[in-house]
């Protein structure tokens, strides 16, 4: 029973100074243009998956989707958030195509079907080892909230939150002027 409990000590010891040298020896890649491995990817999902099931807000927003709460929504989302998720056109910013992992482009894959609670505790705290975040500092509960309504709402927007969406201006559509210009 000793050698049985001694052989899967070393095992573990082994396990875990072979991903020691892995890592420290740059044989993980940290860069942002290389795809992660799938362990890498399951362990980031998983975490994030199950941090926001166990700390995102329940139930209802402490704030109403009005007009002039998507509105301010809007306002926020196109100063702090659309230079990498985009404008209603769905086109990727330059910012954008350089980011790993790439930031969805909300105008065609949205987060509508989230719970509010959801989109608040990632633009509350971001997303570690992504690009994405955390606004806990710089945004007011108030803005958070209106930023988290209008990306519920994005798809049934009141005439004029939906126009407005509609204008915000596209960085992906941005084109460098030809050379002499």
């Amino acid at each position: 029973m000793k050698g049985f409990i001694a052989g899967i000590v070393f095992t573990l010891a082994a396990a875990a100074l072979a991903g020691y040298v892995f890592i420290v020896t740059g044989a993980m890649p940290a860069n942002a243009d290389a795809p992660p491995g799938s362990f890498e990817r399951w362990a980031a999902h998983a975490s994030l998956h199950a941090t926001i099931d166990r700390q995102a807000p329940k139930g209802a927003p402490p704030i109403a989707p009005t007009q002039a709460n998507l509105s301010a929504g809007l306002k926020v989302y196109a100063a702090d958030c659309a230079v990498c998720h985009g404008a209603s056109d769905g086109r990727p910013s330059r910012i954008a195509l350089g980011l790993y992992q790439h930031a969805p482009q909300l105008a065609k894959h949205g987060v509508e079907d989230d719970a509010e609670g959801e989109t608040y505790w990632k633009v509350y705290h971001g997303i570690r080892l992504t690009g994405m975040p955390a606004f806990s500092r710089t945004l007011s509960q108030d803005e958070l909230w209106q930023v988290s309504l209008f990306l519920k709402h994005m798809n049934a927007l009141p005439a004029p939150v939906g126009e407005a969406w509609k204008k915000l201006p596209s960085e992906g559509g941005w084109q460098a002027p030809a050379a002499g210009r």
